[in-house]
């Protein structure tokens, strides 16, 4: 986009955003951004945002948190302070692991759970002290925010924002 004007277009109901954004997409404008106070179910697929691969990370996050558990209490219990514990001797992981199930399971959903924040935290770019990017403060209550780029389309723009519902319409300039 060579312009840096965005249009601001408020809307007050997340069914008439659902069809708005599909409008907008239909007409072949570009959406920089949509803000929402809650998740719109179906926002991401009518935007064409590709599908996460979060599940697959916390996957991979559990297994090493099974392989950290598996890897302590090995060294703890069997190599490095053998104890005889209830009458079970530890003469090998395998002989024991029933007893070590709880632990290796806690350790599984610690790292996942632990991990799967701090991947969301670091992917949506929220860390401590980071100013808001919210550009209205509406949008965390109850109105929805489309954000569309200016080309040479303004008015013709304009028009498709009021026709598709939206409650107010702003021309921003986006220099900093």
């Amino acid at each position: 986009m060579s312009s840096n004007k965005v249009i601001h277009a408020l809307y007050d109901d997340d069914d008439v955003l659902l069809k708005a954004v599909k409008s907008i997409k239909d007409e072949k404008h570009h959406i920089e951004e949509v803000y929402t106070p809650f998740p719109v179910h179906g926002l991401d697929k009518v935007l064409g945002l590709e599908g996460t691969r979060i599940a697959i990370m916390s996957f991979i996050y559990g297994c090493i948190g099974f392989g950290v558990a598996v890897a302590m209490i090995n060294f703890i219990m069997i190599a490095d302070w053998p104890q005889n514990i209830g009458g079970k001797p530890s003469f090998s992981f395998l002989e024991n692991m029933p007893a070590f199930v709880p632990v290796m399971f806690e350790m599984t959903v610690f790292f996942a759970a632990h991990l799967m924040v701090i991947t969301f935290y670091l992917r949506s770019k929220l860390w401590p002290f980071k100013e808001a990017e919210n550009p209205n403060p509406l949008t965390t209550d109850d109105k929805f925010l489309v954000e569309v780029a200016v080309e040479e389309n303004e008015k013709k723009l304009t028009a498709l924002l009021k026709k598709t519902g939206a409650i107010d319409i702003a021309l921003i300039d986006k220099d900093h």
